[in-house]
């Protein structure tokens, strides 16, 4: 039995984030993602067993390299400074990933368990709910305006996530290329801060 190369899993998985949610090619076959990584199609399944298995993977990585970036932010006491932050790692996955969270509203919609794997890592820590609490302390402070702190928080990530996820669409409404797409985007965080802070 061949040993297990670390350095052509990473290939492999670095090519099919590409295809799947840079390219937004969520049907890519184990071909298309051996030929992109330029390895054998044999080796993919020997890694990953299925593409299924490897899309799960890949996915993962995703969510635990933004979720260690957010974590730089849990200590950081001034709130705007940790929504500036919160909102810069979030534009910064979408343009490295703009198909990331596309992915995840179809995927979670159609796979119930894959609804309750993500709730029960929410559910794991409190940081949901501290971080909802402090939301209600900025409130009290006047330093954003009073809201159910939930709604706050949808607030805060639909301006972050709907241009990402309509992407596609708005590109052609309004005929922008990617750079000017990208400009637009550059542009929504000053955009964002006014909206939600007073």
């Amino acid at each position: 039995m061949a040993v297990k190369d670390s350095r052509t899993e990473q290939q492999i998985k670095d090519a099919a984030k590409k295809l799947f949610f840079t390219e937004g090619r969520f049907k890519a076959t184990t071909q298309e993602i051996a030929d992109a990584a330029g390895v054998n199609r044999t080796l993919v399944n020997y890694y990953f067993r299925s593409r299924d298995q490897l899309f799960d993977q890949v996915l993962k990585d995703a969510r635990l390299q933004m979720d260690s970036r957010l974590e730089a932010t849990a200590d950081e006491k001034n709130f705007r400074k940790k929504i500036e932050h919160f909102i810069d790692v979030f534009m910064e996955q979408a343009r490295n990933y703009p198909y990331l969270d596309i992915y995840m509203v179809s995927r979670l919609n159609d796979d119930v368990e894959k609804q309750n794997e993500i709730l029960t890592d929410i559910k794991k820590t409190d940081k949901l709910k501290l971080f909802l609490a402090e939301i209600e302390e900025q409130m009290k402070l006047g330093t954003i305006n009073k809201m159910p702190p939930v709604q706050f928080f949808i607030n805060m990530l639909s301006l972050i996530s709907y241009p990402q996820v309509m992407q596609p669409l708005l590109k052609k409404v309004f005929r922008y290329t990617d750079k000017q797409y990208q400009q637009m985007l550059a542009e929504r965080k000053a955009i964002i801060l006014k909206i939600l802070f007073r």
